[in-house]
């Protein structure tokens, strides 16, 4: 599953109706496809030879192209026209945006009660914010248990609602997995939805409740109730003022994380942070 998906993550600029880290809300019918349609037109200025969106896709950390690509989103709510937006990225790319440090200033986050996995004490806490129908998470979704893995004394992973207004199954998938998390099930449902992300539905929902031993009656209850909204919402509502813009954004003891989400990217800065004093 996961081949496919890195197969999807690597074509699906050319069509994707959204891109990692890129705001593109407020846009309507007109300037949305006309945002993306310039964006997968035109280059990145990072040295990498791809075009914006493309660059989204396959380098999701790339600060170049992000900062691209928000600038037009930028442009276009604010009422421009296609060529003066145009005009605007020009500018942007003969200056070249700053890279952010790899990791930010380190923001509040309230981890209690959040699903996880990792000692509660571990000296590292990474923080995810995710949207279960998003493919991007998806590919992350094993590369986080393979760090958790690695570090089984050091890290801890915590697992924050951030489902998208793109995805129309991503809000309920997010109160099913805490429905899930509520019988101590939780990473059982993150697993299988991750793993068919595509067949997110609520009659499936039921289904994969029940593999998963849940008490379905309980479960469908909690759904039918909407007992979880207010978390999910709480989850959103702190992401937004973390500044997370897409889905994943990752978190590592407060800090926003600018790098590939990959063990071996992650192995340095991990190792700084265990050697680093407690506060």
């Amino acid at each position: 599953m996961l081949g496919a998906v890195l197969l999807l993550g690597a074509e699906a600029w050319q069509t994707a109706k959204d891109l990692p880290d890129v705001d593109l809300s407020g846009l309507n019918e007109t300037t949305r496809p006309a945002a993306l349609k310039m964006l997968r037109e035109q280059d990145c200025n990072c040295g990498c030879q791809l075009k914006i969106a493309e660059c989204r896709t396959k380098d999701p950390q790339c600060s170049y192209s992000r900062a691209l690509a928000n600038g037009v989103t930028r442009e276009f709510r604010a009422g421009k026209n296609s060529d003066a937006v145009f005009a605007t990225l020009r500018e942007m790319q003969k200056q070249g945006p700053v890279r952010p440090k790899l990791l930010e200033d380190a923001v509040p986050l309230n981890v209690a009660g959040a699903p996880s996995v990792g000692p509660a004490n571990a000296k590292i806490t990474i923080v995810e914010f995710s949207d279960f129908q998003c493919p991007y998470c998806a590919m992350a979704a094993p590369r986080a248990m393979a760090v958790a893995k690695e570090y089984p004394k050091d890290v801890r992973i915590v697992f924050k609602q951030f489902p998208l207004e793109i995805h129309s199954k991503a809000y309920l998938a997010a109160e099913a997995s805490l429905a899930a998390h509520a019988q101590g099930k939780f990473w059982e449902l993150h697993d299988k939805m991750f793993a068919n992300y595509r067949q997110i539905s609520r009659e499936n929902l039921s289904l994969w409740a029940k593999e998963a031993k849940l008490d379905v009656k309980t479960f469908d209850a909690d759904l039918a109730s909407g007992r979880f909204k207010p978390t999910v919402d709480r989850d959103t509502k702190e992401g937004f003022s973390a500044g997370v813009m897409g889905t994943p954004t990752f978190f590592i003891n407060g800090k926003r994380y600018n790098g590939p989400f990959e063990l071996q990217s992650l192995k340095p800065v991990l190792e700084a942070e265990l050697k680093t004093p407690a506060q």
